[in-house]
């Protein structure tokens, strides 16, 4: 009698581990697709910055190379076009980042850096685990407990 109880429980322990374990991946895919949704939206607001940045700079842009260029004819001064270069400048630098290929540069880019120089991206001290957090919480804990007194 014991024996058929004892296989029961194992078989009941095993299925409830299978369980744990499926449920414990359904968890951890659900994490890794709410990460890349929330990095989608993230990036898809830098793009619309960048885009309205570039409406606002474009319109100051050419309200002052037609003032400058005004300006330069009239008092025969071409000195006064030199600001239009670096502005020309940050204006190709927006329009490539709102609407060119900026993005798949930069992610080609540290796609390489992940790659190739991978000791760039270590942290200082390392990586942080569980003993170093709970170290730091305790410490904020007692912190706080002291500061109540």
């Amino acid at each position: 009698m014991g024996f058929l109880l004892s296989k029961s429980m194992d078989a009941n322990l095993k299925k409830q581990q299978e369980f744990m374990l499926l449920n414990s991946r359904m968890q951890l895919e659900r994490q890794m697709e709410m990460q890349n949704q929330m990095r989608e939206r993230q990036m898809a607001m830098q793009v619309a910055w960048s885009r309205e940045f570039l409406r606002y700079f474009g319109s100051f842009f050419a309200l002052a190379a037609v003032g400058l260029t005004a300006g330069a004819i009239k008092r025969r001064k071409p000195v006064l076009f030199a600001p239009l270069v670096p502005l020309g400048f940050i204006l190709a630098f927006q329009v490539d980042a709102a609407y060119g290929t900026l993005i798949y540069r930069m992610r080609g880019e540290a796609e390489n850096i992940m790659t190739s120089e991978r000791d760039r991206l270590d942290l200082p001290l390392g990586t942080p685990t569980f003993n170093s957090i709970e170290k730091a919480r305790r410490a904020k804990s007692g912190l706080a407990a002291l500061l109540e007194k």
